[in-house]
């Protein structure tokens, strides 16, 4: 009996070393096409905002922040009511519908700024619903062993729709002479197609393969919201996400300096995206793998460091090819051993039937202090001016890092995150 229980575990860790399930291709292919979507309109907002309505970048730094941080709240929620009852499907297509509606309303609202601020709080609050069912889709798909793979393939999809996104609003802005309504058009009409593709392709939780060692207990209905933070690892994993996310200020940012110090004709502007986007397409299934053999902490600190290198780069240096490519490539390194990684990091700490909740958990935190750094930067940019501020932001990195190091769990052979231990089985 013990040799043919060995043998059907190591057949099934051969079928699945090397390759990921339906579910996570499924889930991937409607991140694709609802991050062609969401990208069009991302890369073209900072030009709408700054120089189309002329908002400062203290307006631009809070509107920013209201599009990274009004999430917060509603994860919590999303998170919760996935895992009641297991409706990760549906929770999550929720959340990609409220998506592509929001793109009607950046169409009709007509310039406006309250219009426009409510349309991406209704994205957000979609984009909210919507990711930690997701992620905890594919985490409760997948083996422990093989979740940064997972998670790698999962976010290399999501991002060619990131290199599409911004291809397809600098095409149309090119064809229709700066019509911003055709780009938000076409935004919605991809949404949709993700909609349609979530309700066709994507299992519920009850047709997911099962990677779990043991029965989990339901989570009782008013169990409480802070519950995961009672495991030490995941309340560490969770203070050190918050640490460096209150030291990280957006992506607009960093291309906003960008094209004034290049000085770089504006509608070359929502191509910017595809350098860092192509950097991480290229590393999440690499940064994925390294980490579930190494352990996710020094792929996600490295990661950080190199967000650090790219604020360091703006500061110093003046060449501009050199200045282009190299934060381009640094952000894309950023994304590619951070984003997936943390997800695959705090997956197996986590419950089953509380993934989605303590997943939402960890990102609702990150969010938060990324609100705070956009509005943060954007009011140092504003009354220092920008040098002063990316000193401010290179400080805060650093010491965020320092911190992080600090207190991200430590790999220790089979108690690592990566390599959990088994419980034994009941009855």
């Amino acid at each position: 009996m013990y040799l043919a229980t060995t043998d059907a575990a190591a057949a099934a860790a051969k079928v699945t070393r090397g390759r990921v399930g339906g579910p996570v291709l499924a889930l991937g292919a409607v991140s694709l096409v609802t991050d062609i979507s969401s990208e069009m309109v991302t890369a073209v907002l900072p030009l709408y905002f700054v120089l189309q309505l002329g908002l400062s970048p203290l307006q631009f730094g809070f509107l920013d922040g209201l599009y990274n941080g009004v999430t917060a709240f509603v994860r919590l929620l999303g998170g919760q009511a996935a895992d009641r009852g297991g409706r990760h499907k549906l929770v999550a297509g929720s959340g990609y519908a409220l998506s592509a509606l929001s793109r009607l309303g950046l169409l009709l609202s007509g310039g406006g700024t309250v219009g426009i601020g409510a349309s991406l709080a209704a994205d957000r609050i979609g984009k909210g619903v919507r990711t930690a069912p997701r992620d905890a889709l594919i985490s409760l798909s997948a083996p422990p062993d093989a979740l940064g793979r997972a998670f790698g393939v999962h976010r290399a999809m999501d991002t060619t729709g990131a290199l599409l996104g911004p291809l397809a609003a600098f095409a149309l802005l090119w064809a229709t002479a700066d019509a911003y309504d055709a780009v938000f058009v076409v935004s919605f009409c991809f949404g949709l197609l993700g909609v349609l593709m979530m309700i066709a392709f994507v299992p519920g939780r009850a047709a997911l393969p099962t990677h779990h060692q043991a029965p989990t207990a339901a989570p009782r209905p008013r169990a409480r919201l802070l519950a995961p933070l009672r495991d030490p690892a995941f309340r560490r994993i969770c203070g050190a996400a918050a640490l460096l996310g209150a030291a990280t200020i957006g992506d607009s940012f960093l291309y906003l300096l960008l094209q004034r110090r290049l000085d770089f004709a504006v509608s070359w502007f929502p191509l910017l995206p595809l350098g860092s986007a192509a950097v991480y397409l290229l590393l999440a299934v690499p940064a994925g793998r390294l980490g579930d053999r190494i352990g996710r902490r020094i792929p996600f600190l490295c990661g950080h460091a190199a967000l650090l290198g790219a604020y360091v780069l703006l500061l110093t240096t003046d060449a501009g090819m050199v200045l282009l490519v190299g934060v381009l490539l640094l952000l894309g390194v950023f994304y590619g051993a951070t984003d997936g990684v943390l997800m695959a990091l705090a997956g197996p700490v986590l419950p089953a039937a509380r993934r989605a909740s303590g997943m939402a958990l960890l990102q609702t935190g990150q969010a938060l202090c990324r609100l705070l750094a956009a509005a943060g930067f954007g009011a140092a940019w504003t009354l220092w001016g920008t040098r002063p501020a990316l000193i401010a932001a290179v400080v805060a990195l650093a010491v965020a890092l320092a911190a992080a190091a600090v207190l991200l769990p430590r790999p220790a052979g089979p108690d690592h995150p990566a390599h959990p231990k088994r419980e034994p089985s009941r009855g």
